[in-house]
């Protein structure tokens, strides 16, 4: 965990073991989430996304998850391809307006 311009950050091991003291049982989320000194809110939210993607729920440090990655990754092939458009664009009218 750190501090960060008022926000704390938790690491992927630290809202594994939160997450996995919740679905341990034998304690309530309040309870646990009042342990660790989170809100409860947050640890159901780390439960949700921890349920739906157990593997990649938690990538960290600027990661992103490997269908957001490759998203991220076409995206930016999409602009570069924009731009390469525009410039043959321009070079075209230009040779188009002074023809030899």
């Amino acid at each position: 965990m750190q501090e960060s311009k008022g926000h704390r950050k938790y690491d992927c091991q630290f809202k594994e073991e939160a997450v996995r003291l919740v679905t341990g049982g034998g304690r309530s989320v309040t309870e646990i989430a009042h342990g660790l000194g989170i809100h409860e809110n947050l640890l159901h939210t780390w439960k949700r996304k921890y349920k739906e993607d157990p593997s990649g729920s938690f990538p960290g440090k600027g990661r992103l998850k490997p269908g957001d990655e490759e998203f991220k990754k076409l995206q930016k092939e999409n602009a570069n391809l924009k731009e390469d458009r525009g410039i043959l664009k321009k070079v075209l009218a230009i040779f188009s307006k002074h023809p030899r």
